[in-house]
């Protein structure tokens, strides 16, 4: 299962794309799992306790270059996920993908041009990239 290919995921999510067919549909359900995704993560913190966030200011020095800035910035995620979270945000994750697979069958586009097209932008511009 670990060498499944995008195309072969979007072909199984769009066999499997009954019940929310319409481009509305799925748009106000990437939407939900969205949301799905931070209220899992913000579970991992409130309920659960195995990650904790520590957001600050960024304790940037001034005379630094682009390429040092990297080793300065904090994530602000304290701990580690335990199993049971780690699992539940792996499956609020996967459902947002096939949501996403499911917008890129309704509009003709191919998820692995997209992620190709994005790596290629990413290694071209490197931090420069403006993300």
């Amino acid at each position: 299962m670990k060498d499944l290919g995008l195309e072969k995921f979007q072909d199984t999510v769009a066999g499997c794309l009954v019940r929310h067919k319409s481009i509305i549909d799925v748009l106000t359900k990437i939407d939900e799992t969205s949301a799905r995704v931070n209220r899992a993560v913000s579970k991992s913190v409130t309920s659960c306790g195995c990650i904790q966030i520590n957001a600050k200011k960024q304790q940037v020095p001034a005379e630094i270059s682009l390429y040092e800035l990297v080793s300065y910035m904090d994530t602000h995620v304290q701990g580690k996920l335990c199993d049971g979270c780690k699992e539940i945000i792996e499956q609020e994750i996967g459902n947002h993908i096939f949501y996403l697979a499911a917008l890129c069958n309704i509009l003709g586009l191919n998820m692995k041009d997209i992620i190709c097209n994005e790596n290629e932008k990413l290694s071209t511009l490197g931090i420069y990239n403006l993300s």
